[in-house]
């Protein structure tokens, strides 16, 4: 059987909900990341960033914005060293304007993906994969992109049958 890592970015707080601000107390992506997990046996890896985002939702969408222009790589809290034990792992964060927050990037770029298999899953306000699965080719040389998933954030918390299937069929 594959070892699987689910390596994701997670806003728990001030979130965009169905048209409106909401605070959440765990974010979308760690709530399918934990799905993945539960349904595979998959290791988790959290994207921390040092500088935390603004806590305002409207005010951390102008930073990211800002560090995709300027194509920043956020400190980390922590960094994954190695990705070598494991064959199948999933790249999961919230559609940040059509891609990954900037943090994922900082993390895959010090990684060595070669012979492994990829999965974008993304959890969205309506922009579904965005450039996830493109973006996870240029940041993960030597990999293989798989089968993607996106997940409406609002819906994130009642889509634990729909991930794990996911899951189960893919990695």
């Amino acid at each position: 059987m594959a070892k699987n890592l689910v390596i994701y970015y997670s806003r728990k707080g001030n979130n965009y909900v169905n048209g409106s601000i909401k605070n959440l107390a765990k974010g979308n992506t760690e709530v399918v990341a934990e799905f993945i997990a539960n349904a595979v046996g998959a290791d988790l890896f959290e994207v921390e960033t040092v500088k935390a985002y603004d806590t305002d939702y409207m005010r951390c969408t102008e930073e990211a914005k800002a560090e995709l222009r300027e194509n920043a790589r956020p400190e980390l809290v922590k960094y994954l060293e190695s990705v070598a034990e494991y064959e199948h792992i999933v790249v999961a964060g919230p559609c940040w304007w059509g891609t990954y927050p900037c943090a994922i990037f900082t993390q895959l770029e010090k990684l060595d993906f070669t012979g492994k298999t990829v999965f974008p899953v993304m959890t969205h306000e309506g922009s579904g994969m965005g450039s996830s699965a493109q973006d996870l080719k240029k940041y993960c040389k030597g990999a293989t992109v798989g089968k993607g998933l996106a997940v409406h954030g609002a819906d994130a918390p009642k889509s634990e049958g729909v991930v794990a299937d996911w899951a189960k069929k893919n990695l």
